[in-house]
């Protein structure tokens, strides 16, 4: 009876038990040992888990509300983790190569002015799309037409 619900209380808060040493425990163990090293593939590892780590936190910082209704939250959380920390699935460096870096690094502004018609002029209303690369090098103005508006 009693190692019964011992096992069925671990079971039972398995989320709770394991989650600190998924998340924290071990990336913080890892994190000090590949500050240790001289290879910079481990570095890049962790710091990637923890910018990864801080997006998970941010998100359920935002919407607890809404993630205090699914049920099974925890346990996704946890297996997630998992993933993106055992060094097996190296599932950090895909999540940021994937959706992170593309977010960030290559970030693309488009600005968009309106330039309304000088009174008098039979010119209809200027929108200029203005489009610049992350690097800032690149660099270009479009009008492009939509309807009356000149916008191509």
């Amino acid at each position: 009876m009693g190692s019964g619900s011992f096992l069925k209380v671990l079971v039972s808060n398995l989320d709770v038990l394991a989650g600190p040493i998924v998340s924290l425990a071990y990336p913080l163990y890892a994190s000090v040992r590949a500050i240790e090293t001289k290879s910079p593939i481990d570095d890049q590892q962790w710091l990637t888990y923890w910018v990864l780590y801080s997006f998970i936190t941010l998100f359920e910082l935002t919407f607890a509300a809404v993630i205090e209704w699914l049920p099974f939250w925890s346990y996704g959380k946890l297996f997630f983790n998992c993933w993106l920390v055992l060094p097996y699935f190296n599932g950090a460096a895909h999540v940021y190569e994937h959706f992170v870096r593309p977010m960030i690094v290559n970030q693309q502004v488009v600005n968009i002015w309106y330039l309304p018609k000088k009174e008098g002029s039979d010119k209809p209303d200027d929108y200029s799309f203005v489009y610049m690369a992350a690097s800032g090098q690149q660099f270009f103005v479009q009008k492009v037409t939509i309807g009356r508006f000149n916008v191509l």
